[in-house]
């Protein structure tokens, strides 16, 4: 037994092997990745020179125009005027510049990358971004161009149908979806049950949604939360709807996505390589009554089941 139990000293060990193994080694992950479904759902506009205009009619209800079965009358002559100063949006830019030692770029490239993993999470980075401007931005941020007649408070502070319902009765021209924080979402969850009216969902992109009388509830972590209080966006989208749209800067040079681009900088002295990573944006709400905002909602509440 002596004997035996010295040979066992001199056997390989677990940590010793696991050195020279073969193990699977997986690409980097990254905690702050979400799944970016604001941008997925956008209708987005391709805009020239960098610039968008949006004209607006001036006033409708000064369009004459006559409706009579009977009788004969001098057919009223009208026009329809538009904003002396329609406003314009420009395209923002996020950016930044990557650096890789070309060394490590040679000798670690197996079995991944490095060059194209830095880039891809580079890019997953500014897309995060991207997302969080197009809700908060100061300039063109949909929470900050927000009409002060399409916002609306809740009843009691937790996110109720009949909120929703207030919601959707101000943007009521063929809506596209809500956004809300996850915690605001699992709110109106629970409000709907303890109601007895659990809300129904439906499988976009292979995810399951929330929906609230047809309309998806989107999850986006960039919607803040504050002292449990949050807010929760109601949407129309696209050119043809007069809803919002997204805005991207077209036919870049290394465009790898609608409005990315990644430039090759080149090589300086100390072997570094650098990659200009680019993604121009913005968003328009073409008419106020496109985009309307719960206020005031309370993620904190919840119900004791008797």
């Amino acid at each position: 037994m002596p004997e035996a139990a010295a040979l066992s000293h001199l056997a390989l060990g677990d940590l010793a092997a696991r050195q020279l193994a073969t193990t699977t080694k997986t690409r980097p992950q990254m905690a702050s990745i979400s799944p970016r479904w604001l941008p997925r759902m956008m209708a987005w506009v391709p805009v020239e020179a960098g610039v968008y205009r949006v004209n607006k009619v001036k006033d409708a209800s000064r369009v004459e125009i006559a409706c009579e079965s009977t009788g004969e009358r001098e057919l009223p002559e009208t026009f329809v005027d538009y904003e002396e100063s329609p406003r314009e949006y420009i395209l923002n830019e996020v950016t930044t510049v990557l650096d890789v030692h070309t060394r490590i770029a040679d000798i670690y490239s197996s079995p991944h990358d490095q060059i194209k993993e830095q880039l891809r999470l580079t890019i997953e980075t500014i897309k995060e971004r991207q997302e969080s401007e197009l809700i908060h931005n100061k300039h063109y941020g949909m929470l900050n161009n927000v009409a002060p007649s399409m916002r609306v408070a809740t009843r009691t502070g937790a996110p109720t149908p009949d909120d929703l319902d207030d919601l959707i009765a101000r943007v009521w021209k063929e809506p596209a979806f809500f956004l809300a924080h996850p915690r605001a979402i699992a709110a109106f969850g629970r409000e709907c049950t303890w109601r007895g009216v659990p809300p129904p969902t439906v499988t976009m992109f292979g995810s399951p949604f929330v929906t609230w009388r047809g309309i998806p509830l989107v999850p986006s972590d960039k919607m803040k939360i504050d002292k449990d209080k949050t807010q929760i966006l109601l949407l129309r989208v696209g050119e043809a709807r007069q809803g919002v749209v997204g805005l991207y800067q077209p036919n870049l040079s290394g465009e790898q996505s609608p409005g990315l681009s990644v430039r090759f900088m080149g090589i300086n002295r100390r072997a570094i390589a650098s990659y200009l990573v680019s993604l121009y944006c913005s968003l328009a709400i073409l008419t106020e009554d496109a985009l309307g905002v719960l206020d005031g909602v309370d993620v904190g509440k919840y119900h004791e089941y008797k």
